[in-house]
């Protein structure tokens, strides 16, 4: 059966009909279509654009398909309908179609420097195997490509680039002679530099970014996944290091603090920004309405971290959102989020792949 919704739709904040025909959108009026929200504030599903499906919560690789949907579905219930699995150590193709799972793009398993990454997680290789690696990586996933660019190197003391700049660039290259997109973990401002000099298709985290930088990436289209949530955890990874490394210990917390004003001049940059949790490992999955009012307290606006947690992820991702056409995820509110983007933690309606979730 068609179902159908009225409310003002987002972002064109019009008050509209909309019909829901199997796993499409249309505004062409569906006879007998059974009415399931009228009234309220009609947003394209939610998307965290940085998740791990494959990590269970303390860092270790979940046991069977199971364990991914249930992460899956408590991202669902918090309206977000589309994840981006920015590396996974366990394979899950199973799920790309599957009803009541949201919508995925995948990338393989992190492709990391030899001991340089969480233990079990990463394919670890050295410089003269990356490419081959991240050619590898790209067919395990679908159109995603994920590097760690950079870790604590214990020899140094700090943080320190993976590998060499040329390697790095090499790696990116062969992302996209494989028809994938590379996005990158760097917390540093030496692994940033690299990549985004490679032309790395998204930077994830990102504290290591300058003003400099941050146009270069404006220019290029570069985008930028911030993951404030994570970024909020650096205190107790300090902690844990204090005494053996204090100089990443110090570092860690210096561009923790910094952070917010680097989302913000990068938002005002016109760098594309999503919104990303970086759920699993030490974040808890359900989290994209907390990571929204971060970036609000930025000082991005409502309406921007809307747009960078729904249509325009969406649109980043492949997903089309309320269109003619689009795809039959939704989510409505009570209240406008644009005006009190607290309301997006209290969804009223979720329609999923044309199917009531609640």
């Amino acid at each position: 059966m068609a179902l159908h919704v009225r409310g003002t739709v987002l972002p064109d904040g019009e008050v509209r009909d909309i019909w829901l025909v199997g796993d499409r959108v249309t505004f062409e009026p569906v006879a007998d279509a059974e009415t399931i929200s009228d009234g309220g504030f009609v947003v394209p599903g939610l998307v965290d654009a940085h998740c791990h499906l494959g990590i269970a919560y303390g860092a270790k690789p979940i046991q069977g398909l199971d364990q991914a949907r249930e992460l899956a579905a408590i991202d669902r219930d918090a309206g977000v309908l589309a994840l981006r699995d920015a590396g996974s150590p366990y394979p899950y193709p199973e799920l790309d179609d599957e009803p009541g799972v949201p919508r995925l793009a995948r990338a393989g398993r992190h492709v990391a420097a030899p001991r340089r990454y969480l233990r079990d997680i990463g394919v670890e290789v050295a410089a003269d195997e990356v490419a081959a690696a991240v050619t590898a990586q790209a067919k395990a996933g679908t159109g995603w490509v994920k590097l760690v660019g950079d870790w604590i190197d214990r020899g140094v003391g700090d943080l320190a680039p993976s590998w060499d700049a040329a390697t790095m660039a090499a790696a990116v290259e062969a992302a996209h002679a494989a028809g994938a997109r590379a996005a990158v973990h760097t917390f540093s401002e030496e692994g940033v530099e690299i990549m985004v000099k490679a032309g790395v298709d998204s930077v994830e985290h990102g504290t290591g970014l300058t003003l400099d930088l941050i146009d270069e990436m404006a220019r290029r289209g570069t985008a930028l996944v911030p993951t404030m949530i994570n970024i909020r955890t650096f205190g107790n990874i300090a902690d844990s290091a204090r005494g053996k490394f204090d100089g990443y210990a110090d570092h860690m917390i210096a561009l923790r603090d910094r952070f917010p004003s680097v989302v913000l001049a990068a938002h005002e940059a016109g760098v594309p920004i999503f919104v990303g949790t970086d759920a699993g490992g030490g974040i808890r999955h359900g989290l994209a309405a907390d990571e929204m009012l971060y970036l609000h307290e930025a000082g991005i606006p409502a309406e921007a971290v809307l747009a960078a947690a729904s249509w325009k992820a969406r649109e980043w991702l492949g997903f089309p959102g309320l269109v003619e056409g689009g795809l039959a995820d939704l989510v409505v509110y009570d209240a406008d989020p644009r005006v009190d983007l607290r309301v997006v933690k209290a969804p009223r309606r979720i329609v999923l792949r044309g199917a009531v979730i609640r």
